[in-house]
C-alpha cells in the first residue's frame, strides 16, 4: 500500500512529505531537568518523580553528597553525575551545564532539590524559550507581592539587596537575582561561560546574559518556605556575603578602568594635594607634619596600586578576548 502511495507521488510531493514528518517529529523540544543536590535524602526522590513527568531527561549533580541523595535519585531513574567532593552550588550548575550541552537539549531547566520549587512549574519556566520568546528565564519569587512574602524577611531583605546591587552594576531590570528556578535556551548552554563555584553563580549568569545580548525574562513562581523545607545547608549570611563578593569581583573584571583606575587617579591627585600641603608647611616653618606626610604617602600609594592593578586586568581581559575571537575564527 505504502510502495503505490510512494509511486503515485511526484519527486517535489514526497519530498515535501518527508520534510513534513522530520520537522513534526523535531517540532518538540527536548527538555532536560538538571538538579544540583547536596545532602537532599529527604527531598530528592519526590523532587525526581514530580519532575519527570514534565522532562525528557532528570539529571542529577550529587554534590558530593555524604547521604544517600545519589542513590535515591538513581533508583528513581534520574541520571546521576558525581562529585567526588562537595564543590559548590555553582560547580553543579556547572557540570549540568556540561552534561545538558552533550544531550543537544532544547531547554534545560533547573531547580534545587530541597523542596521549595515545585516541579509543576516547569512547563510554565519553560514556555518563553519554547516559545523563542527568552533565552534565560527567571522563575521569580517577586513578580507576585502575594508569593514573596511567604519568605522569611531576613532571606527576602537579602534577596532585594543583591538583586538591587546586580542591576545598578549590571544594568539589569529584574526582580529576583538569586532564584535557582531557572530555564536556558539551547543557545544560552553554548553561549554562557560559567566560572563561579559558589552561590555567586547565579548571578554570573545573569551578568554574563547581559554580556553577550540574550534575553532575559521573568515569569511568577512559588516557592515553599513551610516547616520541614531546608531551603539553604549554607548560612544566610555566609551565601549572601559569598553572592555580593562575586558581583564586586566581576563587576571589577569586567570594567576595571572604571572601578579600579578612576578610585586610583582620584587617590593619586589626593595624595599629590597633601604632598604640595606638606611641602608649604616644610617652606614657611622647616618642619614636617608626620600626618601630613603619611596621608600624602598612604594616598599616593593606594593610587599606584589601583592604578596598576586597573591597567593589568584590563590587558589580561584585552588578551583573553583576543584569544577567543581568534579561537572562534579558526573554528
Amino acid at each position: 500500500m505504502k510502495e503505490k502511495l510512494v509511486e503515485k507521488m511526484s519527486d517535489s510531493e514526497f519530498s515535501e512529505v518527508v520534510s513534513r514528518r522530520v520537522a513534526s517529529s523535531r517540532a518538540r523540544p527536548l527538555v532536560v531537568v538538571g538538579i544540583p543536590a547536596f545532602n537532599e535524602e529527604k527531598t530528592i526522590g519526590r523532587v525526581v518523580l514530580e519532575a519527570q513527568k514534565y522532562a525528557d531527561r532528570v539529571v542529577v549533580c550529587d554534590d558530593g553528597s555524604v547521604d544517600f541523595t545519589g542513590e535515591i535519585a538513581e533508583r528513581l531513574g534520574a541520571e546521576v553525575v558525581r562529585h567526588e567532593r562537595n564543590l559548590g552550588y555553582g560547580a553543579a550548575i556547572q557540570t549540568l551545564f556540561r552534561r545538558a550541552r552533550q544531550l543537544n537539549a532544547d531547554v534545560l531547566v533547573t531547580l534545587d532539590a530541597d523542596g521549595q520549587h515545585d516541579p509543576r512549574e516547569i512547563p510554565k519556566v519553560a514556555k518563553p524559550i519554547v516559545d523563542g520568546a527568552a533565552d534565560v528565564v527567571i522563575g521569580s519569587r517577586f513578580v507576585d507581592g502575594r508569593l514573596a512574602r511567604s519568605m522569611p524577611w531576613y532571606r527576602r531583605a537579602g534577596v532585594k539587596f543583591i538583586t538591587r546591587l546586580l542591576n545598578n552594576s549590571a544594568k539589569h531590570g529584574v526582580n529576583d537575582a538569586q532564584s535557582g528556578f531557572r530555564a536556558y535556551s539551547r543557545k544560552s548552554l553554548g553561549t554562557l561561560k560559567v566560572f563561579e563555584d559558589g552561590m555567586g553563580v547565579s548571578v554570573e549568569i545573569l551578568i554574563n546574559a547581559k554580556k553577550h545580548g540574550l534575553k532575559v525574562c521573568e515569569v511568577s513562581c512559588s516557592c515553599d518556605y513551610g516547616e520541614g523545607v531546608e531551603t539553604s545547608t549554607r548560612n544566610p549570611l555566609r551565601h549572601g556575603v559569598d553572592v555580593v563578593m562575586s558581583i564586586v569581583r566581576l563587576v571589577v573584571e569586567e570594567r576595571p578602568l572604571t572601578v579600579l583606575g578612576i578610585p586610583g587617579m582620584t587617590f593619586l591627585f589626593v595624595g599629590a594635594v597633601f604632598g604640595v600641603w606638606m611641602l608649604q608647611i616644610y617652606a614657611s616653618e622647616h618642619h614636617i607634619v608626620t600626618n601630613v606626610a603619611l596621608a600624602s604617602i598612604t594616598f599616593i600609594l593606594l593610587g599606584f596600586f589601583l592604578l596598576s592593578t586597573a591597567i593589568t586586568l584590563y590587558a589580561i581581559g584585552r588578551l583573553a578576548k583576543k584569544t577567543s575571537s581568534e579561537r572562534e575564527n579558526c573554528k
